[in-house]
C-alpha cells in the first residue's frame, strides 16, 4: 500500500481538474490501497491574509497561536479537503474526508523544536505522541480512498496543528506502507540545496540522519517524517517534485526523486 503526501505548493485550486488527482484515482481504480494525506501551507497563508493575521515560521513549523489555529482548522480540514475530496468523486473514486484524529489515527502532543539546542514554545504545534492503523485499514478494506487533513488532537481534546509531512510519515508507518511518498516542490533532498548537483538519488535511513541535521525550513519536518516512517514500518520514502503528474507516475513504479530505505 502507498500513503502520498500532496504539498500545499501543489495543490489544485477549486474546480480545476487536477492531473495529480488524476493519477491518484487511476491507481486507486486499478484495485490497489493509496491513503492520501495533504498540506495546506501556502492556502493557511491566502487565509490568513485576508483576515490581517500574521504568523511566523520557526525551524520548519507555522508557530500557531489559537487565533490562528482556528484559520488552519478551517482551512485545511475544510475548504482544502473537500476541494481533494470532491475531485477524486468527480474522477470516480469513492473518497472521504477525514482529519489526522478521527478514528484515534494520531494522538498528538505540543511540540517544541530545537533552536539553536534549545526548545522553543511555538503554540499550538503538535508532534506524534501515538498512531492506530485500525480505522484507516477497516476504509481501505471497504475500497474506500482516505483524504486526510494534518488536524490533530492531543488526549484531552486540545486540537493542534499538525505539520503534514509528519502526519504522513506517522501514517505510512503505522500502515506498514510499501513506500510513502512525500510530493513538494523540488526535484528531492539536496545535500546543499539549492545547488542542483547535490540532489540524492538515493540514500540509508541512517545516512539521512546523519545529513538531517544540516537541513533548513520546510526540507526539516520532511526528514524527520521520512525517518519515522521508516522507523515505525513504512519500507520506503521517496521525496519528489510534486508539480507535474509524471513524476508521482514514475514514483508510484518506484522511480525518481530522493530514494531512503533501511
Amino acid at each position: 500500500m502507498i500513503v502520498v503526501k500532496y504539498g500545499g505548493h501543489a495543490l489544485p485550486e477549486a474546480g480545476v481538474p487536477d492531473g495529480i488527482l488524476q493519477v491518484i484515482a487511476s491507481y486507486h481504480k486499478s484495485g490497489k490501497e493509496i491513503v492520501l494525506i495533504h498540506g495546506g501551507g501556502p492556502q493557511v497563508d491566502a487565509e490568513l491574509a485576508i483576515h490581517q493575521i500574521t504568523s511566523e515560521m520557526v525551524s520548519g513549523y507555522r508557530k500557531t497561536t489559537p487565533e490562528i489555529f482556528e484559520v488552519v482548522q478551517s482551512t485545511l480540514a475544510g475548504k482544502v479537503c473537500r476541494t481533494l475530496v470532491n475531485q477524486l468523486i468527480g474522477f470516480g473514486v469513492n473518497a472521504v474526508g477525514l482529519s489526522a484524529s478521527d478514528g484515534e489515527t494520531i494522538r498528538a502532543g505540543i511540540m517544541q523544536p530545537l533552536v539553536d539546542g534549545e526548545p522553543v514554545d511555538i503554540g499550538l504545534v503538535g508532534d506524534i505522541a501515538a498512531t492506530n492503523p485500525a480505522f484507516l485499514q477497516l476504509l481501505l478494506e471497504s475500497r474506500y480512498l482516505p483524504v486526510i487533513s494534518p488536524v490533530a488532537v492531543t488526549s484531552s481534546g486540545q486540537g493542534l496543528n499538525l505539520n503534514g509531512d509528519l502526519a504522513a510519515g506517522a501514517i505510512g508507518g503505522c500502515l506498514k506502507a510499501d513506500q510513502v511518498i512525500f510530493m513538494t516542490d523540488v526535484e528531492g533532498i539536496y545535500r546543499n540545496y539549492p545547488d542542483k548537483s547535490s540532489i540524492i538519488a538515493e540514500c540509508t535511513v541512517e545516512e539521512l540522519r546523519v545529513l538531517a541535521p544540516t537541513f533548513a525550513a520546510g526540507m526539516i519536518p520532511k526528514a524527520k517524517a521520512a525517518l519515522y516512517a521508516l522507523d515505525n514500518g513504512a519500507k520506503i520514502a521517496r521525496v519528489i517534485d510534486g508539480r507535474d503528474p509524471a513524476n508521482l507516475i514514475a514514483a508510484l513504479d518506484g522511480l525518481g526523486g530522493t530514494k531512503v530505505a533501511g
